[in-house]
């Protein structure tokens, strides 16, 4: 078996599949590991470091797709590389098939086998594979520390001579893995935290962080059987307004991490809602690319409104590639043992097995 992996496009992705260490252990199933030159030279791994573990090193990314049958991804690949696939490979990497219809009929056409990992089921044999809370994990601690960079003022309460400088008041919104990691962050790092999120199971995890939880009436039903938040009604919507208006005429720092897999991001914070934040608060929306938690946030930039600094990254995992990496190639490998079949020495597409099936892409399924 020939496993490969492409470079990514590195205008919108600096993450990769495969680190050295990871590389080794797919070789030590006598698995043949194919990747391009200076695959992960921009993260300090040279071809060296890779051919010193076995790892084969092609010319270029159509070396790559013509030798192997599988192939290890962080995003799907373009189009014109997707002309060149063989049939019947297998695709293994995060592809949000919701927002990426094109390339999966194109895909699907060719008889590829299509196993995206943001389709995981929320049971404990996935726990090792499950991309979506490794990288959530960075992404809620990084949008505390770049807000905080943005923030003009200091973030812990200081008492010094000249008098006392109150502690920054963060909110979080959503509470899921991203918001809990920003929540453990913020307040590690001396600010005061609310936090909000239509599960009423979560703010037993809120308060556990030492953060103060916001209730809503009406949030127990609001969850799925997965984990996952639901879509809201119009009266729970207007409390939620009601409840954030309030709220936001102290805050300083809010971090938006709510999403529905699957859908559009929900709005939470309107336009009406911005004249009770106070000049030089931030906003963060880390929901920026599937529609945005927060009115005027906009993918990669920063916006000010009225003195307002509203900031969205299109994929904020690119300020810590590195780490991302680590974890993302990590949870690739449990997944990929999950599929291989170590006698046959093959991948067994075993669709009795919930992991295997919820991930493979079918037309159905999209």
């Amino acid at each position: 078996m020939k496993i490969g992996s492409l470079s990514e496009d590195l205008n919108s992705e600096k993450r990769i599949s495969l680190t050295p260490e990871i590389s080794k252990k797919y070789l030590d199933l006598g698995i043949e590991i194919l990747i391009n030159k200076s695959y992960g030279i921009h993260l300090g791994f040279h071809d060296s470091d890779y051919k010193e573990k076995g790892v084969q090193i092609l010319n270029n990314i159509d070396e790559v797709i013509n030798n192997c049958n599988s192939l290890l991804q962080v995003n799907l690949p373009e189009i014109n590389y997707i002309n060149k696939l063989k049939e019947n490979i297998s695709l293994i990497g995060i592809f949000n098939p919701f927002r990426n219809k094109e390339k999966m009929d194109l895909l699907l056409k060719k008889r590829i086998n299509i196993f995206s990992l943001d389709l995981l089921p929320r049971i404990a044999r996935t726990q090792s594979m499950d991309v979506l809370s490794s990288q959530a994990n960075l992404a809620g601690y990084k949008a505390v520390i770049e807000s905080f960079n943005e923030f003009e003022k200091v973030v812990p309460m200081m008492m010094t001579a000249a008098g006392t400088i109150p502690a920054a008041k963060v909110l979080v919104i959503g509470a899921g893995v991203a918001g809990l990691q920003a929540i453990a962050t913020a307040k590690r790092l001396g600010a005061i935290v609310f936090a909000t999120d239509i599960r009423q199971a979560s703010k037993e995890q809120v308060e556990s962080l030492g953060g103060k939880f916001l209730s809503i009436e009406g949030t127990e039903d609001l969850e799925t059987e997965e984990g996952y938040a639901k879509e809201t009604g119009e009266k729970f919507k207007l409390k939620q307004q009601k409840l954030l208006s309030d709220t936001l005429k102290k805050i300083d720092i809010v971090i938006c991490t709510a999403l529905i897999p699957g859908k559009k991001a929900p709005r939470i914070i309107n336009e009406k809602m911005f004249k009770d934040i106070q000049a030089g608060s931030i906003v963060f929306d880390l929901a920026v690319e599937q529609g945005g938690n927060s009115a005027y946030s906009e993918i990669d930039k920063v916006v000010n409104k009225n003195g307002v600094k509203i900031i969205g990254y299109k994929n904020i995992l690119n300020k810590l590639p590195l780490s991302a990496t680590n974890l993302y190639s990590k949870n690739l490998y449990s997944f990929f043992l999950n599929l291989y079949d170590k006698e046959k020495k093959d991948l067994s597409i075993n669709l009795k097995d919930e992991i295997i099936n919820k991930t493979l892409i079918e037309n159905k399924n999209i």
